[in-house]
């Protein structure tokens, strides 16, 4: 697999994580059954990701010139990471290292 779609993968399957532990925990959501408002923000975000102009060599959105989320999502996704990025560390390590490594480097450029 291309490195490219490797990086846009992982930052897909990153933002489902989190959205994931997230319902879970506030909404009683399930890994195949999202509550109706994280499904829909799980959506808009895969189609942010997909679309997004910088493609693979796209920084943290935290960090990104143009924020191509509207006002209401981003803060919704500001909560969820608030609320999913210190969890990760214990249940995705992986995934919450290669995160923590991405922004990083973005905070560098």
């Amino acid at each position: 697999m291309h490195k490219t779609t490797n990086r846009i993968k992982n930052e897909k399957k990153t933002v489902g994580v989190m959205i994931t532990m997230y319902c879970s925990s506030r909404h009683g959501g399930k890994k195949d059954n999202l509550c109706y408002g994280c499904t829909n923000l799980l959506s808009y975000a895969l189609i942010r990701i997909d679309n997004c102009v910088y493609g693979a060599i796209k920084p943290s959105c935290e960090k990104c010139p143009i924020h191509c989320y509207n006002d209401v999502s981003r803060e919704q996704i500001r909560k969820i990471m608030r609320y999913s990025g210190p969890r990760m560390i214990f249940y995705h390590p992986i995934l919450a290292f290669k995160h923590l490594i991405k922004n990083i480097n973005s905070n560098n450029k």
